[in-house]
């Protein structure tokens, strides 16, 4: 047996004390060298990531998520941001913008040894939350090797929860709209020690959608801090600059492509085809129908459209998977379509601009897009989710005849090389009778459609370049059709809008009557004195007091007031030159005050020729016409100062009664006092009582007699229809050898005389006793034949 094992002995705190010690100088020293190599770096003939100035961590983490050969925009960008210098960083989509701005974000927070005491130290910002998905995924796998917290904060994500955790991150990945709401209400989530703000897609996070979000985030942002903005299509603007307090002089802008030839990556293949808007389904269809084997974005102006594309084409079944993606969903739904479609080697992903921007699709083939962008950016950061890094890409424009010129001249100016093409008769599907038999049949289907219509519609009217997007122009009822709808749908926000520009145009007629100035003396022309015409001085004041109607029909206004008390046009007053147009011929007063008799008002009276006419009534101040003597006898007119109405009877002479007419006192006593009169009318009553009891009872009596004879008739009938039955029977028994005789038909039974015959029946058996031995059941048997 071996002896007991010794424990190791204990190393003195001294010892460990001085392993801390010399862990600490190690890293100091680490440190430093790595500040050196920062210093003196020289970024030219860089390729891999292992010549950069990094740390072991971050080297780590690029290995082994197999990033190892730089782009040119990172090979010019991230040597300026490790050494604090303020970027502008522009790239053409999917040339690695996000490595740019990552490695230096962590670079930075180790050379400060940023712990979680130290609270927030780097802010990345995104647009969607897509986006913002996608860049910390590739944080986690290129800082897997720091000990650094950081977070994802996104809307449609449990509120409570990110609370929670969001003071003690080091790094957080966020929309602008969520992350102002945690600024608001998560307690102890502070930003004073901010070391570096990233923004991604910067000219869409500045620009007039997130304006006030970003400015309130900004505020509270301290000024000592890095800021490094990179997008496809960078920002240039001094005032938005400012707004993030960069000096534009400071700042470094990078551009990887600025004296390429073209904006968008040479490996990507641009077409355009022109098609009527009612023929854009059709030729989508058709597309789908041709390239089943391929990996397809559509992009569509409104989430509407897209769901309408999606639940359609979903019925239709092109022959290739189908899925949608738009802001309206929840999270949890973008999250998953976002995941399969990347996952997917062929499908068809009906999307809105919410997947334009940023987002890395792997082997995308087609880029379509079904309406046009609204500017050029737009359209460059579409056709970028396809054609990245160095695979190729096709991207395909629907573009209508009257959108066709603007958006080649605004793409001209991008420097986006585009080509014709036409599409062949034989490639076309039309769906137009599939897609009304669909509305017709699917309410919700219908219900889609019209959304469709009017959010296209409101997406033309609303954009700001009016040289593509003509308003005008639209085909309405073509379009309607072409989604399947009877008729185009009614559009409520164009009401409002007509409101508007009839009340400008109205403020402009009226400030153009009102600013003319008017001679003195219309009749004398020129004064003597100077031969010009003498103007008067008019202010605001004046022509505030002498405007007209303030709607459209101003310049008429006069028209309709140029007649006088009566309904006659006044004598100093020249006809108008339109002809009399709205001139009133009848001026309605009111007569509900004035003592105007019967007599003095409109009456009917027999005519020789004819039928009564009506004769025009007079009042004292002049003649009114039929409508106002009609308007002055209204019951309305009179019910305002003449008494209630009563309602009256008329007697054998035609005079008129009321309903109740009481008697005065002395016509009471003429028939006897009270007492009297009571009990005569009671004695009355009784009498009248009596007799009518007397014919109610005879009246009672001849009904029960009736009753009852009504009873004794129905037995005797009954009985009758039982005796018929009982003699038919028999003549059939002795007939039955007359085969030539034709007999009626039996006749069918009631239900109760069926039963009634069927007891009948059964009180004519005769009760046997069981047979017990076989000459019982002989004798039983000849009993019953001789019966």
């Amino acid at each position: 047996m071996s002896g007991p094992r010794s424990r190791p002995k204990k190393q003195p705190p001294t010892k460990r004390v001085n392993e801390k010690h010399l862990k600490r100088e190690r890293g100091v020293k680490e440190l430093e060298e790595l500040e050196r190599r920062i210093s003196e770096f020289d970024p030219k003939d860089v390729t891999t990531f292992n010549e950069l100035p990094i740390s072991k961590s971050t080297a780590n983490g690029l290995k082994l998520s197999h990033f190892t050969t730089m782009t040119e925009i990172q090979k010019q960008s991230i040597p300026l941001a490790l050494k604090g210098i303020d970027i502008l960083g522009a790239a053409k989509t999917g040339s690695g913008k996000t490595l740019a701005f990552l490695i230096p974000l962590l670079e930075t927070l180790y050379r400060d040894r940023w712990t979680q005491q130290d609270g927030l130290g780097a802010l990345v910002i995104s647009p969607t939350r897509e986006l913002a998905i996608q860049i910390f995924d590739v944080l986690r796998k290129i800082g897997r090797a720091h000990s650094f917290s950081a977070g994802l904060v996104i809307g449609g994500k449990d509120m409570q929860a990110e609370r929670d955790r969001i003071s003690r991150l080091n790094i957080l990945v966020c929309t602008p709209g969520r992350l102002l709401q945690h600024m608001d209400q998560a307690a102890g989530f502070g930003m004073g020690n901010l070391k570096m703000l990233v923004l991604d897609e910067a000219d869409r996070i500045l620009d007039m959608g997130f304006r006030k979000t970003i400015d309130a985030i900004i505020e509270h942002l301290p000024k000592t801090r890095q800021t490094l903005l990179f997008s496809a299509t960078q920002t240039k603007s001094v005032g938005d600059l400012a707004r993030l307090s960069l000096s534009p002089n400071a700042a470094q802008y990078v551009s990887a492509h600025e004296m390429a030839s073209s904006s968008t990556p040479a490996n990507l293949q641009q077409y355009y085809v022109i098609t009527p808007l009612p023929d854009k389904l059709d030729t989508l269809f058709g597309f789908l129908k041709t390239h089943l084997k391929a990996k397809i974005l559509v992009f569509a102006s409104s989430s509407k459209q897209v769901r309408f594309m999606f639940e359609t084409f979903k019925t239709l079944h092109p022959g290739i998977p189908l899925m949608h993606l738009h802001g309206r969903q929840k999270q949890t739904a973008r999250t998953d379509v976002t995941d399969r479609f990347a996952e997917s080697r062929h499908a068809c992903l009906f999307c809105t601009d919410i997947a334009a921007r940023g987002l890395d699709f792997p082997s995308v083939d087609w880029v379509v897009q079904l309406d046009v962008p609204e500017d050029a950016d737009t359209y460059i950061h579409r056709v970028g989710r396809t054609a990245r890094f160095d695979s190729t890409g096709r991207a395909l424009l629907l573009v209508t005849p009257s959108e066709l010129p603007g958006m080649q001249a605004r793409l001209a100016a991008k420097k986006v090389p585009i080509e014709k093409i036409t599409i062949k008769e034989s490639k076309k599907k039309s769906i137009r009778q599939h897609l009304q038999a669909l509305c017709f049949k699917n309410p919700e289907i219908k219900y889609l459609a019209q959304k469709a219509f009017i959010s296209y519609c409101k997406s033309i009217f609303i954009q700001k370049d009016k040289d593509i997007f003509k308003f005008a122009d639209l085909p309405a009822e073509e379009f309607a059709e072409s989604l399947g709808l009877p008729g185009a749908p009614r559009i409520k926000f164009l009401n409002s809008q007509k409101a508007k520009e009839l009340k400008n145009k109205s403020q402009q007629i009226s400030d153009d009557d009102g600013s003319e100035s008017e001679p003195d003396n219309d009749d004398e022309g020129p004064t003597a004195s100077n031969g010009n015409a003498k103007e008067n001085v008019r202010t605001k004041y004046d022509r505030m007091f002498e405007r007209q109607n303030q709607n459209v029909l101003s310049r008429h206004y006069m028209n309709l007031i140029k007649d006088d008390d009566y309904g006659r046009p006044r004598a100093d007053e020249e006809e108008d030159e339109d002809g009399g147009f709205m001139s009133v011929k009848r001026r309605n007063h009111d007569l509900s005050d004035s003592n105007a008799s019967e007599s003095e008002t409109e009456q009917i009276e027999p005519s020789n020729n004819g039928p009564a006419t009506k004769k025009k009534a007079q009042i004292d101040n002049g003649p009114i016409s039929n409508r106002q003597a009609k308007a002055a006898l209204s019951k309305k007119a009179m019910s305002k100062t003449g008494p209630n109405p009563t309602k009256l009877v008329f007697d054998d002479e035609g005079k008129p009664h009321a309903i109740y007419e009481f008697e005065d006192e002395e016509g009471f006593k003429k028939y006897g006092d009270a007492e009297t009169q009571k009990t005569e009318f009671i004695n009355r009553e009784e009498q009248r009582m009596r007799k009518v009891d007397v014919v109610d009872k005879a009246v009672a009596k001849e009904k029960r007699k009736e009753k009852k004879r009504k009873q004794r008739e129905r037995e005797r009938l009954s009985e009758q229809d039982d005796g018929l039955v009982e003699e038919q029977d028999e003549e059939q028994s002795e007939g039955s050898e007359m085969d030539d005789v034709h007999h009626a038909p039996e006749k069918r039974k009631k239900w109760f005389e069926e039963e009634g015959r069927a007891k009948r029946v059964k009180a004519d058996d005769i009760e046997i006793d069981q047979p017990k031995t076989l000459d019982d059941l002989e004798a039983l048997s000849l009993s019953l034949l001789r019966k």
